[in-house]
């Protein structure tokens, strides 16, 4: 495996491929000396302040010294190549013609682009996988660089079927964003979403006594003991028997005693969704209420002088509301020799038309200036309560954003940088923006943090997101923070303190790049990941594995392919063109939904698994590695 990035997802994907699944794995990355990563400028003001945090909260426990406050160094790999550009050279370098995937994982989408069709070139018969943010341009790239390897092996002669040369597009800003929106809300499902398939995962508190848990459509895991103890286990993988338990057995789900679960409650499907229409400004909105009642007057005027016309001159109603216009645009003729009465209604028709004037003036200002605020950003409005403040619109940020709108969350944003690619989706979306630097004081203030119900830090800087974390919780301690954090082991260290700083709060620190490695890892060893749900401080992965090859699955019933702990059979893919439609019809009953999603949730634990069978598992890390590790290692015998 050939991983060629540079930033931590580079290394984290590395890392992973090898401790997990067990790969050789050669990581290109740009020279020491001439890698700057934002991040790392602004993490030794972060440790710093953060250290000062740490040793405050100590010396108020009785703690004495502060603990150390480390910050991981990219993990060990194999072999570790260093080049500023990733040109054909370096490639041929790294082994690509022997590689069996390459990961593309550098932060802008031009570099790899560029690469993967050289690579392409290179070797037809890689397999490749590209982090690009630009969904559309990811679709397209696909297809091309898929059709040039289709055209590679028909030169060659071959039929495709001894080699995957299969190219998949992530994202790593999609790939978090989901875990980071259902972290910040609290009782919102942690939700994995792709291609219309929707999972809904739901942390529930341990039952109280004599009540008996509600499984949902089955356990995923069992939370940590300590999840309440600000000196207890961080959920991690290195917890230990207090640490969260994944996909556990029935015989553990009932003997746990005092730990929440997280359970799949529902599962449903979600076509695409239609893209946005131009937002069309309500008539009410075109005109303040002032102005209205204003116009309600003089139409009321209007009327009573036409009825005065009528009977004083006893003319036709049309024709005396007719010469009661006229007067009132001052274009009839002065009532000269006319009776006192007309006299004097033409004077009142002239004054009424002068009133009109500045009324139809500031109805046109007004309207104009609506329609400008259409297309400008929202200011917070008075009253709001309940929000999620999300700092940073840049890559995370907008995803996030668009995320917690599909929720029907209400969020105020705040960024500092006024060109922010977030800025156009949330003027689209109508959501309230606050331009300002979060460090500055008033600016949080003006986001309405102290009724705000949760803080989403989302910058690229760990100082920013630190400090905007520890500010808010001195006007509002009880607030739920999420942070960004650029390495998870200072993410591990800064959940530890601030929770035992904040035990009453929620606190979350959440590492991108440990989100959206699994689903980087499992791409490689191509297979689909169809997304990642952190429990506390661990990941569970959702993936779409066909049955054959698969000595654990293949010939087994779904009760025996349950391995607890490393993975299990959630549903069976039946959709069109899945060769499990036609026998799954015949051998047990659908729902409407599962009719409309192609998916079979309810499967008996006495089916029988077939190789051509399609089906959805969910699996830790370990246990995917294992499952996808050894058929690889028995196609690379073969």
């Amino acid at each position: 495996m050939i991983v060629s990035g540079d930033d931590a997802l580079a290394h984290r994907l590395a890392a992973e491929l090898r401790g997990v699944y067990g790969e050789q794995v050669t990581l290109v990355v740009p020279p020491a000396q001439r890698s700057v990563r934002p991040p790392v400028v602004g993490r030794t003001r972060a440790t710093a302040l953060f250290g000062r945090v740490s040793a405050a909260v100590n010396r108020a426990a009785g703690n004495g010294d502060a603990p150390t406050v480390r910050t991981a160094e990219p993990p060990r790999t194999e072999r570790v190549l260093e080049a500023a550009e990733l040109t054909e050279a370096v490639l041929t370098d790294a082994g690509l013609e022997r590689a069996a995937a390459l990961a593309l994982v550098y932060d802008d989408d031009e570099t790899n682009i560029r690469a993967a069709l050289t690579a392409r070139r290179i070797n037809p018969r890689i397999r490749l996988v590209l982090r690009l943010y630009n969904r559309r341009l990811g679709q397209h790239i696909e297809a091309l660089l898929d059709q040039a390897s289709a055209l590679a092996a028909a030169s060659e002669g071959a039929d495709g079927g001894g080699f995957d040369a299969s190219t998949t597009v992530l994202s790593d800003a999609d790939t978090a964003a989901p875990a980071l929106a259902a972290t910040a809300v609290a009782g919102t499902s942690k939700v994995v979403q792709t291609d219309g398939l929707m999972l809904r995962a739901v942390e529930r508190p341990p039952p109280a006594p004599g009540e008996v848990a509600d499984p949902g459509l089955c356990t995923l895991a069992l939370l940590s003991t300590t999840a309440s103890d600000p000196a207890g286990a961080d959920g991690s993988e290195s917890s230990g028997d207090q640490g969260p338990r994944l996909l556990p057995d029935e015989g553990a789900v009932a003997a746990a005693t005092g730990r929440g679960t997280v359970v799949l409650e529902t599962v449903s499907y979600s076509g695409p969704s239609s893209p946005p229409g131009r937002s069309v400004v309500p008539f009410g909105s075109l005109m303040s209420r002032r102005l209205r009642w204003s116009f309600a007057g003089l139409v009321a005027c209007v009327i009573a002088l036409a009825i005065a016309s009528m009977v004083v001159t006893g003319d036709h109603p049309l024709r005396a509301t007719y010469l009661t216009l006229l007067d009132l645009f001052g274009i009839n003729d002065p009532a000269i020799g006319r009776p006192m009465g007309e006299q004097v209604l033409q004077l009142f028709s002239g004054l009424i038309g002068l009133l009109l004037l500045p009324v139809l003036l500031a109805a046109v200002l007004e309207a104009l200036g609506t329609f400008r605020s259409g297309s400008a950003l929202r200011r917070p409005p008075r009253g709001l309560s309940g929000h999620v403040v999300l700092l940073g619109v840049g890559k995370i940020g907008t995803r996030v954003l668009a995320r917690l709108r599909e929720l029907h969350i209400p969020v105020v944003c705040v960024e500092a940088d006024p060109e922010a690619r977030g800025l156009a989706m949330a003027r689209r979306l109508r959501v309230p923006v606050v331009l300002g630097d979060v460090t500055q004081e008033g600016v949080l203030e003006a986001a309405k943090i102290h009724r705000a119900h949760a803080l989403l830090a989302l910058t690229s800087a760990d100082t920013t997101n630190l400090e905007a974390a520890l500010y808010a919780r001195t006007v509002r301690p009880d607030l739920r923070v999420v942070l960004r954090l650029y390495d998870d082991d200072f993410a591990t260290a800064v959940y530890r303190t601030l929770r035992a700083a904040h035990p009453g709060a929620l606190t979350r620190s959440r590492s991108v790049s440990h989100l959206a490695a699994p689903a980087f890892a499992g791409a490689m060893m191509g297979r689909q990941i169809l997304g990642a749900i952190p429990v506390e401080r661990r990941v569970l992965l959702f993936a779409a594995v066909t049955v054959g090859g698969h000595a654990q699955l293949e010939g087994r019933t779904v009760g025996e392919a349950f391995r607890a702990g490393a993975w299990r059979v959630l549903a069976l893919d039946t959709g069109p063109g899945s060769a499990s439609s036609s026998s799954s019809s015949s051998s047990s009953p659908r729902s409407a939904a599962d009719r409309a999603s192609g998916l079979v949730w309810d499967l008996p634990s006495t089916y029988v698994l077939r190789a051509e069978d399609r089906v959805v598992l969910a699996a830790t890390r370990r246990g995917l590695a294992e499952l996808l590790g050894r058929r690889a290692r028995e196609r690379a015998g073969a």
